[in-house]
Protein backbone atom coordinates (compact mmCIF):
# COMPACT_ATOMS: atom_id res chain seq x y z
CA UNK A 1 0.00 0.00 0.00
CA UNK A 2 1.38 3.36 -0.78
CA UNK A 3 2.85 5.46 1.70
CA UNK A 4 -0.03 8.77 1.79
CA UNK A 5 0.98 11.62 3.50
CA UNK A 6 -1.49 14.68 4.78
CA UNK A 7 -0.76 18.32 3.28
CA UNK A 8 -2.77 21.32 2.77
CA UNK A 9 -3.01 23.55 -0.45
CA UNK A 10 -4.74 26.90 0.34
CA UNK A 11 -5.90 25.23 3.44
CA UNK A 12 -7.86 22.48 1.80
CA UNK A 13 -6.38 19.37 3.07
CA UNK A 14 -4.95 16.88 0.30
CA UNK A 15 -3.58 13.27 0.30
CA UNK A 16 -0.99 11.37 -2.03
CA UNK A 17 1.93 9.35 -1.99
CA UNK A 18 5.10 10.31 -0.48
CA UNK A 19 7.80 11.26 -3.20
CA UNK A 20 5.76 13.03 -5.29
CA UNK A 21 6.55 16.48 -5.83
CA UNK A 22 3.65 19.44 -5.30
CA UNK A 23 2.53 20.23 -8.75
CA UNK A 24 1.78 15.87 -8.84
CA UNK A 25 0.36 15.61 -5.95
CA UNK A 26 -1.87 18.67 -6.23
CA UNK A 27 -3.22 17.82 -9.51
CA UNK A 28 -4.03 14.13 -8.33
CA UNK A 29 -6.01 16.29 -5.79
CA UNK A 30 -7.58 18.05 -8.67
CA UNK A 31 -5.75 21.08 -8.00
CA UNK A 32 -4.01 22.98 -11.23
CA UNK A 33 -0.71 24.79 -10.84
CA UNK A 34 0.65 26.08 -14.06
CA UNK A 35 3.65 24.79 -15.79
CA UNK A 36 5.56 25.51 -18.82
CA UNK A 37 8.61 23.20 -18.91
CA UNK A 38 7.66 20.73 -16.30
CA UNK A 39 7.29 16.99 -18.38
CA UNK A 40 5.82 14.21 -15.99
CA UNK A 41 8.04 10.91 -15.73
CA UNK A 42 11.34 13.38 -16.61
CA UNK A 43 13.46 14.87 -13.82
CA UNK A 44 12.06 18.41 -13.27
CA UNK A 45 14.45 21.57 -13.77
CA UNK A 46 12.72 24.41 -12.63
CA UNK A 47 13.37 26.52 -15.93
CA UNK A 48 10.09 28.48 -16.37
CA UNK A 49 9.34 29.45 -12.55
CA UNK A 50 5.45 29.73 -13.23
CA UNK A 51 4.64 26.64 -10.34
CA UNK A 52 5.99 29.17 -7.77
CA UNK A 53 3.95 28.51 -4.92
CA UNK A 54 4.41 29.41 -0.86
CA UNK A 55 5.18 26.29 0.89
CA UNK A 56 5.28 26.80 4.74
CA UNK A 57 5.36 30.39 3.84
CA UNK A 58 8.61 30.06 1.89
CA UNK A 59 8.82 30.75 -2.23
CA UNK A 60 9.34 27.82 -3.95
CA UNK A 61 9.00 25.70 -7.64
CA UNK A 62 5.90 23.21 -6.96
CA UNK A 63 7.70 21.27 -9.73
CA UNK A 64 10.43 20.59 -7.80
CA UNK A 65 9.53 20.42 -4.53
CA UNK A 66 8.23 17.17 -3.07
CA UNK A 67 6.04 17.18 -0.46
CA UNK A 68 5.78 16.16 3.27
CA UNK A 69 3.41 15.60 6.24
CA UNK A 70 1.63 18.49 7.17
CA UNK A 71 3.40 21.39 4.57
CA UNK A 72 1.40 24.36 4.12
CA UNK A 73 1.08 25.36 0.22
CA UNK A 74 -0.31 28.45 -0.73
CA UNK A 75 -1.30 28.39 -4.47
CA UNK A 76 -4.00 30.68 -5.05
CA UNK A 77 -2.87 33.84 -3.30
CA UNK A 78 -2.74 37.66 -4.61
CA UNK A 79 0.96 37.00 -4.11
CA UNK A 80 1.47 34.41 -6.15
CA UNK A 81 -0.86 35.27 -8.65
CA UNK A 82 0.59 38.49 -9.52
CA UNK A 83 4.06 36.18 -9.71
CA UNK A 84 2.69 34.26 -12.31
CA UNK A 85 1.48 37.41 -14.19
CA UNK A 86 5.09 39.01 -14.16
CA UNK A 87 6.37 35.83 -15.18
CA UNK A 88 4.11 35.60 -18.12
CA UNK A 89 4.49 39.23 -19.11
CA UNK A 90 7.92 38.64 -19.20
CA UNK A 91 7.84 36.03 -21.20
CA UNK A 92 5.52 37.60 -23.90
CA UNK A 93 7.63 40.81 -23.93
CA UNK A 94 10.79 39.05 -24.67
CA UNK A 95 10.25 37.16 -27.36
CA UNK A 96 7.94 37.83 -30.62
CA UNK A 97 4.57 36.40 -30.18
CA UNK A 98 2.22 37.18 -33.00
CA UNK A 99 -0.13 34.37 -31.77
CA UNK A 100 -3.16 34.93 -34.83
CA UNK A 101 -0.41 34.05 -36.89
CA UNK A 102 0.74 31.76 -34.92
CA UNK A 103 0.19 27.53 -35.97
CA UNK A 104 -0.07 26.60 -32.51
CA UNK A 105 -2.45 29.62 -31.79
CA UNK A 106 -5.27 27.52 -29.43
CA UNK A 107 -2.76 24.78 -28.32
CA UNK A 108 -0.10 27.07 -27.35
CA UNK A 109 0.40 26.75 -23.07
CA UNK A 110 1.76 30.27 -22.84
CA UNK A 111 -1.20 32.07 -24.98
CA UNK A 112 -3.52 29.61 -22.87
CA UNK A 113 -2.16 30.84 -19.71
CA UNK A 114 -1.88 34.65 -20.71
CA UNK A 115 -6.02 34.20 -21.14
CA UNK A 116 -6.19 32.34 -17.98
CA UNK A 117 -4.59 35.03 -15.72
CA UNK A 118 -6.03 37.91 -17.96
CA UNK A 119 -3.02 39.24 -19.38
CA UNK A 120 -4.52 41.94 -21.45
CA UNK A 121 -1.28 44.56 -21.70
CA UNK A 122 2.39 44.64 -20.83
CA UNK A 123 3.48 46.83 -18.11
CA UNK A 124 7.20 46.17 -19.37
CA UNK A 125 8.45 47.51 -22.72
CA UNK A 126 8.59 45.21 -25.80
CA UNK A 127 11.58 43.99 -26.58
CA UNK A 128 11.42 43.17 -30.71
CA UNK A 129 14.27 41.02 -30.36
CA UNK A 130 16.45 39.85 -33.94
CA UNK A 131 16.05 36.37 -34.02
CA UNK A 132 16.47 33.98 -37.12
CA UNK A 133 14.47 31.52 -37.87
CA UNK A 134 16.10 27.94 -38.46
CA UNK A 135 14.48 25.99 -41.46
CA UNK A 136 17.78 23.87 -42.70
CA UNK A 137 16.83 20.75 -40.86
CA UNK A 138 14.49 18.18 -43.49
CA UNK A 139 12.14 17.33 -40.88
CA UNK A 140 11.47 20.23 -38.59
CA UNK A 141 11.86 24.11 -38.30
CA UNK A 142 12.82 26.24 -35.19
CA UNK A 143 11.24 29.35 -34.67
CA UNK A 144 13.46 31.38 -32.03
CA UNK A 145 11.35 34.35 -31.92
CA UNK A 146 8.84 31.91 -30.00
CA UNK A 147 11.01 30.06 -28.39
CA UNK A 148 10.56 30.49 -24.36
CA UNK A 149 13.75 28.40 -22.99
CA UNK A 150 12.01 25.55 -21.06
CA UNK A 151 14.25 23.56 -21.89
CA UNK A 152 11.87 20.84 -22.79
CA UNK A 153 13.19 19.70 -25.77
CA UNK A 154 16.77 19.45 -24.27
CA UNK A 155 15.30 17.44 -21.66
CA UNK A 156 13.00 15.48 -23.75
CA UNK A 157 14.69 14.55 -27.01
CA UNK A 158 18.00 12.28 -26.98
CA UNK A 159 18.79 9.55 -29.42
CA UNK A 160 19.14 6.04 -28.62
CA UNK A 161 22.45 6.07 -26.52
CA UNK A 162 20.93 9.03 -24.25
CA UNK A 163 22.80 12.09 -26.07
CA UNK A 164 20.41 15.45 -26.17
CA UNK A 165 19.45 16.62 -29.54
CA UNK A 166 19.04 20.03 -28.56
CA UNK A 167 21.55 22.00 -26.66
CA UNK A 168 21.66 25.97 -25.59
CA UNK A 169 24.05 27.76 -28.24
CA UNK A 170 25.47 31.73 -27.31
CA UNK A 171 24.55 33.15 -23.45
CA UNK A 172 22.62 35.85 -21.93
CA UNK A 173 20.40 37.93 -24.13
CA UNK A 174 20.93 35.81 -27.46
CA UNK A 175 21.14 32.54 -25.77
CA UNK A 176 18.80 29.91 -27.91
CA UNK A 177 18.05 26.29 -28.55
CA UNK A 178 19.25 24.88 -31.76
CA UNK A 179 19.51 21.18 -33.12
CA UNK A 180 23.10 19.59 -32.70
CA UNK A 181 24.14 19.38 -36.23
CA UNK A 182 26.09 16.09 -35.97
CA UNK A 183 23.08 14.19 -34.22
CA UNK A 184 20.48 15.73 -36.23
CA UNK A 185 20.48 13.11 -38.19
CA UNK A 186 19.53 10.96 -35.97
CA UNK A 187 15.89 12.94 -35.67
CA UNK A 188 13.18 9.98 -37.00
CA UNK A 189 9.86 11.06 -37.84
CA UNK A 190 8.61 9.93 -34.13
CA UNK A 191 11.28 11.84 -32.21
CA UNK A 192 10.66 14.94 -34.46
CA UNK A 193 6.51 14.56 -33.92
CA UNK A 194 7.32 14.20 -29.84
CA UNK A 195 9.16 17.57 -30.19
CA UNK A 196 7.00 19.39 -32.05
CA UNK A 197 3.84 17.74 -29.19
CA UNK A 198 6.59 18.66 -26.14
CA UNK A 199 7.16 22.22 -27.32
CA UNK A 200 4.47 24.21 -24.71
CA UNK A 201 4.24 26.95 -27.51
CA UNK A 202 5.70 26.97 -31.26
CA UNK A 203 8.95 27.16 -31.50
CA UNK A 204 9.38 23.72 -32.46
CA UNK A 205 7.08 22.74 -36.05
CA UNK A 206 7.02 19.94 -38.42
CA UNK A 207 7.95 20.87 -41.65
CA UNK A 208 5.24 19.36 -44.51
CA UNK A 209 2.05 19.44 -41.52
CA UNK A 210 0.21 22.75 -40.86
CA UNK A 211 -2.37 24.08 -39.50
CA UNK A 212 -3.55 20.46 -39.21
CA UNK A 213 -6.05 21.00 -36.82
CA UNK A 214 -9.15 23.93 -37.60
CA UNK A 215 -9.54 26.56 -35.30
CA UNK A 216 -12.31 26.38 -32.90
CA UNK A 217 -11.39 22.04 -32.57
CA UNK A 218 -7.64 23.01 -30.97
CA UNK A 219 -6.57 22.16 -27.71
CA UNK A 220 -8.01 25.03 -25.43
CA UNK A 221 -10.70 26.27 -28.39
CA UNK A 222 -13.44 24.65 -26.08
CA UNK A 223 -11.56 24.23 -22.57
CA UNK A 224 -9.19 26.49 -20.49
CA UNK A 225 -5.75 25.08 -19.77
CA UNK A 226 -5.60 23.15 -16.48
CA UNK A 227 -9.44 22.40 -16.77
CA UNK A 228 -8.86 18.78 -17.25
CA UNK A 229 -6.78 19.08 -13.45
CA UNK A 230 -9.41 21.11 -11.80
CA UNK A 231 -12.29 18.77 -13.13
CA UNK A 232 -10.76 15.23 -12.14
CA UNK A 233 -13.62 13.84 -10.09
CA UNK A 234 -16.73 16.19 -11.53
Amino acid sequence: MADLIKFTIDGEECMAERGLYIVEAAAKNGIYIPTLCNIPGIKPRGACRICTVKVNGKLMTACTTPIADNMKIENEIDEIIEIRKLILEILFVSGNHFCPACERSGSCDLQALGYKFKILNQQFPYQFPSKELDASHPKIIKDHDRCILCKRCIRGIKTEDGKNLFAFKKRGQTLEINIDKKLSEQLTDDLAEKAADLCPVGAILLKERGYHIPIGERQYDKTPIGHDIENLDK
